[in-house]
């Protein structure tokens, strides 16, 4: 199976691209389960919801497929855990440095930001966006960075994936 993640901070795309890819694949998409978790909690958390939304979205990950597109990896929630409470659990560092995908799309927060009720911070997504970068670069994860408008990323993944030989 190929595993292609789609990462980023807040309001960048991931949803839309994530969606549009997998339909051009003929793939099996992962939704983000950190959104439904939240949607039935109202939006609060606490640090221990992390490790279930991170259980949640491992198991979406066990779908049936030649190849899967994933709304969101674990750089996200790893991420979120070290901003929001200034550090992540042990199940988080785990299975965060050893999720497999054969490429990540690192997507820019170049579009304007929408609100969501479960969104939390627009003014800070370029400051979240070096830290993905940040993260990815620190386990040489391969990632293409992904900007400008949704054709454009569209297009541009598509590109990368064939040069990588992953389509």
């Amino acid at each position: 199976m190929i595993r292609i993640a789609i990462t980023g901070p807040e309001s960048c795309g991931k949803t839309t691209l994530a969606m549009d890819l997998s339909k051009h694949l003929n793939a099996t998409y992962a939704a983000e389960y950190a959104r439904e978790y939240l949607e039935t909690r109202e939006g609060r958390y606490s640090f221990s919801d992390l490790d279930n939304i991170l259980l949640g979205q491992l198991n979406l990950w066990k779908m049936n497929g030649d190849i899967l597109v994933a709304d969101t990896e674990l750089t996200v929630i790893k991420i979120w855990a070290d901003d929001k409470f200034g550090s992540s659990s042990s199940l988080i560092d785990q299975h965060y440095k050893s999720q497999h995908f054969d490429h990540y799309f690192l997507c820019s927060p170049d579009i304007p930001w929408q609100p969501d009720p479960l969104r939390e911070d627009p003014n800070r997504r370029i400051t979240l966006f070096e830290c993905y970068e940040k993260e990815l670069r620190a386990l040489n994860r391969q990632y293409t960075i992904l900007q400008g408008s949704k054709e454009e990323r569209i297009k541009k993944s598509i590109e990368q994936l064939q040069k990588l030989k992953l389509i």
